[in-house]
């Protein structure tokens, strides 16, 4: 495959058209609309320049697996919605760590950190 946004500006070519009008507006400049999740999809608002990250790129190309390139108002992440929410923390924190990581490398770190973190009450 390409490089450098070569998935992202498929995915925004493709649906760029099934954007309802109210979809966009709602959303701040310089953030995008995406679902997470394979079978109960959540929204979130997330900055677009993440989807340039190659951790972001290989989600899309996973998903693009999973659902196509057609989407409804938002793009489509098909992985576990705690594992979308962890990158985007590595994201917004700029973590050194996140530029080193391959997709099983993020993937192996959320369980690690997960399995290590005390139950929820």
């Amino acid at each position: 495959m390409g490089g450098g946004g070569g998935i992202v500006k498929k995915i925004w070519c493709c649906g760029a058209k099934s954007f309802p009008s109210s979809e966009v507006e709602d959303v701040p400049e310089g953030h995008v609309r995406v679902y997470v999740g394979k079978d109960i999809k959540c929204k979130f608002e997330m900055e677009a320049n993440f989807l340039n990250h190659p951790l972001f790129e290989s989600l899309l190309r996973l998903s693009e697996e999973e659902f196509g390139y057609s989407y409804d108002g938002a793009l489509r992440i098909a992985c576990e919605i705690d594992l979308f929410q962890y990158l985007v923390h590595l994201l917004k924190t700029s973590n050194p760590s996140v530029h080193y990581m391959d997709l099983s490398d993020l993937i192996s770190k959320f369980y690690a950190s997960n399995a290590a973190a005390p139950p929820q009450q």
